[in-house]
């Protein structure tokens, strides 16, 4: 999401500061934790308010998701994930896995997103991720998305996260 720019002494300031949202398919953020707790909740606010604006057509416009969250799912998910105070995985610049949590990922399916449990070789990612997919489906379901749990190969569980069907939306 990117700061719209601002008035300073009569003229426009030039922000370019950006909010990316952590996938955990990349590198970690490198802001302070506080200043990233506040960036993410700015966000998450900002994700209800689109809710507020666009959801005009069903009774609770906040529980399920706007136009806008479908059309970008992973940042949508990933967004819900990290406001949910859940860890997401990191990659150091050689591509290889530094941190455990959650990775959000497109598939080939329009809409649909795809949330593994990841983390370095030996971190004992695989024994956690029961519970931890748990908890992101939890919060992904708390916020109307529809979360199917699977077994991929080598028996891995991940998620596939998808809007709820167009009859929710009344159109």
């Amino acid at each position: 999401m990117k700061h719209h720019p601002r008035l300073e002494g009569g003229r426009v300031a030039d922000d370019s500061t950006s909010f990316e949202v952590v996938s955990g398919a990349g590198r970690a953020p490198v802001e302070p934790v506080q200043e990233r707790r506040a960036a993410v909740q700015a966000a998450f606010d900002g994700l209800l308010q689109i809710r507020r604006l666009m959801n005009t057509t069903v009774a609770d416009p906040l529980a399920v998701p706007a136009e806008w969250e479908r059309h970008q799912a992973v940042r949508a998910v990933a967004l819900v994930l990290e406001a949910s105070e859940i860890a997401p995985s990191a990659v150091d610049c050689g591509g290889h896995r530094v941190a455990t949590g959650y990775c959000v990922r497109e598939t080939e399916a329009a809409e649909v997103t795809r949330v593994e449990w990841l983390g370095p070789a030996g971190s004992g990612a695989a024994y956690e991720e029961q519970d931890a997919l748990r908890r992101c489906a939890d919060a992904l379901r708390q916020m109307g998305w529809e979360v199917l749990e699977y077994r991929g190969p080598r028996r891995r569980r991940y998620l596939e996260v998808e809007p709820p069907g167009r009859c929710g939306y009344e159109r």
